[in-house]
């Protein structure tokens, strides 16, 4: 005995009194499975099945506290009024540390709350209204200002939300759309003026000119303008070539021949020193032009007198100036520029070792017909070409169907549609959205002028599918597109 006494004192587990073991009952005494080779006893995770980690289950708030400290604190008051037993031999073994013990646990342990008394049952009970009622301040408040009942929002019609959003975000600033023309035209005559005295042996034309901003086609900013310089051209010693009879196979573009070269040999043209072989190098003029933007013009003297700076780009393929004033930032692109047999040229060259080749241009056209067919039925197709031209050009991407490609949607719908009025603009813009899906799917879209011209010959087959796929979304949600980008 004395052993298993000191076992006690050295391991307090040991000292601890062990809880009552419950009473059994069928589904604790329940058979134990063996499940591959291993002992599994019910109720275990393995019987269960698996249900995520286990947690200790939370005791019961305020639950055992309250009932034990209540069972200690009655044991504590019976001990102190009960007499003592005087045969006790355990009452003598009380020590003063003892006291001080139990003493705390009294203090420790939370009253109980107070009894009701008979009386406090007669007193009626208040209403819960006046149990939260707060108590009423003394300071006089300022007297309430009468409410106004706010109307219902008002549900925009999608003609209104692309009005909206047009005139938000995407109409130039009539300061900047009066300011970059006069600059533009103050630079082109400028610029006149050095052609005809550095070179008067070549036939330019006037310069003039070309924007959607100007031709009310719209735009997103008055920063992009184009200068057209005309190539004078002998008809009877050159002739076109269609682009589809060459090597390109491409019937956008032409080459321009020089002819009867055994009656009018070289030299007899001024544009014969631009030929490559047989044929005027529009590559050529651009190196030639470039030469001249770059190096031989005072643009600083030119930019002081317009109150501006002018830089060409030397980098660029293109010839282009970039022009900062004051309250405007512009980009001139210089074309020089072919008309023959009601065709015309740019000396714009695709990508690549073919240098003799000119782009067959239809944006004169494009704006000659929508103004037309808008001034035969007093049609909205410029406003709707505004909108969807500014919304294209600032949607990363959509940007590459800015310009001809939605015209010649516009004008194919044209032909089948003829609801253009300014109350139809929402309908007309969601049928140019679905044309455009259309077009997409089939990855071509015939020119307007020239069925044999796909404007889509150029893009990506990626490029086509992400195109296709956000106006395919917007058909059901136009508001995808209106979002500030």
């Amino acid at each position: 005995m004395a052993a298993l006494a000191e076992e006690g004192r050295g391991d307090p587990a040991a000292a601890r009194p062990h809880p009552a073991t419950p009473p059994p009952s069928g589904r604790d005494h329940a058979p134990a499975v063996t499940l591959r080779g291993e002992r599994v006893e019910p109720g275990s995770a393995s019987a269960r099945g698996w249900a995520g980690p286990r947690r200790a289950a939370p005791p019961l708030a305020g639950a055992a506290p309250g009932a034990c400290g209540a069972r200690r604190h009655a044991r504590l008051i019976d001990r102190a009024t009960s007499p003592r037993d005087e045969g006790d031999p355990k009452a003598e073994q009380k020590t003063l540390e003892e006291s001080w013990q139990d003493l705390a646990l009294i203090k420790a342990t939370p009253k109980p709350p107070k009894k009701q008394r008979r009386e406090d049952l007669s007193e009626p009970l208040l209403s819960p209204a006046h149990l939260l009622a707060p108590e009423p301040r003394v300071c006089s408040a300022p007297p309430e200002t009468p409410r106004v009942e706010a109307s219902p929002p008002h549900c925009l019609t999608l003609q209104e939300k692309l009005l909206s959003h047009y005139s938000s975000w995407l109409a130039v600033p009539e300061a900047q759309a009066s300011l970059s023309p006069q600059l533009a035209r103050s630079i082109c005559a400028q610029l006149q003026n050095f052609l005809r005295s550095k070179c008067p042996e070549l036939p330019f034309g006037s310069l003039f000119l070309s924007s959607p901003l100007l031709d009310g086609l719209g735009a997103l900013a008055a920063d992009h303008i184009h200068l057209m310089l005309p190539v004078v051209l002998d008809t009877t010693l050159w002739s076109l070539i269609p682009g589809e009879d060459t090597v390109v196979r491409n019937p956008q573009y032409w080459l321009i021949k020089r002819t009867d070269l055994e009656y009018f040999p070289r030299g007899r043209s001024p544009w014969d020193r631009f030929m490559v072989g047989r044929y005027l190098s529009s590559n050529m003029l651009n190196e030639t032009l470039h030469k001249m933007l770059v190096a031989s013009i005072n643009w600083p003297a030119i930019g002081s007198l317009l109150g501006s700076v002018i830089h060409p780009l030397v980098a660029s393929q293109e010839l282009k100036l970039e022009v900062k004033h004051d309250q405007v930032e512009l980009s001139i692109t210089l074309f020089p520029v072919v008309e023959m047999e009601d065709k015309v040229l740019l000396a714009a060259p695709p990508e690549g070792l073919v240098e003799n080749l000119w782009l067959e241009s239809f944006y004169r056209a494009e704006v000659s017909k929508v103004k037309e067919l808008d001034a035969s039925d007093s049609g909205a197709r410029q406003h709707c070409l505004r909108i969807l031209n500014g919304i294209c050009k600032s949607h990363p991407t959509l940007h590459k169907l800015s310009g001809s490609p939605l015209t010649h949607v516009v004008l194919h719908l044209s032909a089948t549609s003829s609801d253009w009025a300014e109350e139809s603009l929402a309908d007309r813009f969601q049928q140019v959205l679905e044309e455009l899906v259309g077009y997409l799917e089939k990855g071509v879209l015939p020119s307007y002028f020239n069925h044999k011209i796909n404007l889509f010959c150029e893009l990506l087959e990626e490029e086509i599918d992400e195109m296709g796929f956000m106006l395919y979304r917007a058909i059901s949600e136009p508001e995808l597109l209106l979002k500030e980008k």
